[in-house]
């Protein structure tokens, strides 16, 4: 091909969207929706036994928000990464960026939550 380095052709790889990034996403949706759940609970749970459950939830929307954390920078960094002609280029960054902060917004929540749930469970 004249006009390329060497005479090589390069194929055009169409951008892929990064499966990290649509992980993270899926991730911080269902984080928010389990502290959502957290909030619930905490603010009609029947006392000592409302806390529990609160607590029990909170550990999973914190497991699943961190998760939703982790993997969205992995994703962004993924995307960041430069790539050669021949090699596949990620797309999605905005995917990356809301899951990295509806993790992070589902963290605070399932904190908030069982603060609830504990102040209204022993007063």
């Amino acid at each position: 091909m004249p006009g390329t380095p060497f005479a090589v052709v390069h194929l055009d790889v169409a951008p892929v969207t990064s499966g990290l990034a649509v992980g993270a996403l899926a991730a911080g949706i269902t984080s928010i929706l389990v502290s959502v759940l957290v909030i619930c609970i905490g603010a009609v749970g029947g006392g000592a036994n409302g806390a529990w459950a609160a607590g029990a939830f909170a550990v999973l929307g914190s497991l699943t928000g961190g998760g939703a954390v982790v993997t969205g920078l992995l994703g962004l960094r993924q995307i960041r990464r430069p790539a050669a002609p021949p090699a596949v280029r990620f797309t999605g960054r905005g995917l990356a960026i809301a899951g990295v902060s509806c993790g992070g917004a589902s963290l605070l929540l399932c904190l908030l939550g069982l603060g609830l749930a504990l102040v209204l469970a022993f007063t």
